[in-house]
This record gives structure tokens, C-alpha cells and sequence, in this order.
């Protein structure tokens, strides 16, 4: 799980109890932010990996799974 997903989840925790601080909301909308930008990215990374799969570019194919592996939070 990435920061933003973390820190959407607290955000989302806190709103149900109280309204949030516009601090709060700030962090919140670059938090949505960050999370639509990653997705945008994974989207475009996994088109791109489907169609170096179908042409059997098996080298570009790789290169883009390193993409996305490097995409993913760290354990």
C-alpha cells in the first residue's frame, strides 16, 4: 500500500466522525491526486504491456513489467 492510500483511508476514518480541518482537505485532494495519477499510470503500463504481448516483443514486454513492478510499494 503506497502513503496516499494509507493517508486516504485515516482521512476517510476521521470524516465520518467530524468535518475535516481544511488542512484535512487539502490532504485529502493530493491525496486523490497522487492515487489518480498512479492509476492513470498502471492503466497506461498494463495497455502497453498487452500490446507488446501481442506482438510478441518479448524485450519491450519486460521492460514494462520492470515498470510496473517498480510502480509497486516497496515491502
Amino acid at each position: 500500500m503506497h502513503g496516499f492510500h494509507q493517508r486516504l483511508a485515516e482521512l476517510w476514518t476521521v470524516r465520518k466522525e467530524r468535518e475535516w480541518s481544511k488542512e484535512e482537505q487539502r490532504e485529502f485532494d493530493l491525496c486523490l491526486d497522487a492515487n489518480s495519477n498512479y492509476a492513470w499510470k498502471l492503466i497506461q503500463l498494463e495497455n502497453l504491456s498487452l500490446m507488446a504481448s501481442m506482438t510478441r516483443d518479448f524485450d519491450w514486454l519486460h521492460e514494462i513489467c520492470q515498470d510496473i513492478e517498480r510502480l509497486q510499494p516497496k515491502k
